[in-house]
């Protein structure tokens, strides 16, 4: 019997874990609908077309968007200055694509929110499939992309400026 209550206890600690890693806030639902028009946002210079991604980037074929506040940030060559900052309210997004001439799958966004309890590095993190799913929460802080991205912190955390 102890060791059935002991399987069970595990079990369920299991599945809240399982199920808390994927729970999509208000947070998360009301970022995914600030990226989801093409409304306002740019794409950027270095990714005209749908790329391959460089680097070391998980993500595949991508092209990246910045909304008009990351937009009012770049300088004439379409990148930010480097040592400077995006100022709150940018939002940087990557569509991601099935192949280089197939239908986008995922968003990686970046949004810049230095005050935000949820933000990690300055930053919500978030990553969702096109109908809304959320695949990386906000509530992670960004555990899953700040590790890549803190190698670039010449330009704000923003990888794309020093790959493309």
């Amino acid at each position: 019997m102890k060791k059935y209550i002991a399987f069970t206890f595990l079990l369920s600690a299991l599945l809240v874990t399982v199920q808390s890693c994927k729970k999509t806030t208000q947070e998360d639902t009301d970022l995914y609908n600030e990226i989801v028009s093409n409304t306002g946002y740019t794409y950027y210079v270095g990714t005209p077309g749908i790329k391959a991604s460089s680097g070391n980037s998980p993500h595949g074929f991508e092209r990246i968007r910045f909304n008009s506040i990351a937009q009012a940030a770049l300088d004439s060559n379409g990148k930010l200055p480097a040592a400077t900052s995006f100022p709150d309210g940018a939002i940087i997004v990557k569509d991601i694509y099935s192949s280089a001439s197939g239908s986008i799958n995922l968003y990686a966004v970046m949004k810049k929110a230095a005050n935000n309890s949820a933000a990690g590095h300055g930053y919500l993190w978030a990553e969702f499939e096109t109908d809304g799913k959320t695949v990386v929460s906000i509530s992670k802080k960004g555990s899953s992309c700040t590790g890549c991205h803190s190698g670039s912190t010449n330009r704000d955390l923003v990888r794309v400026f020093d790959l493309l």
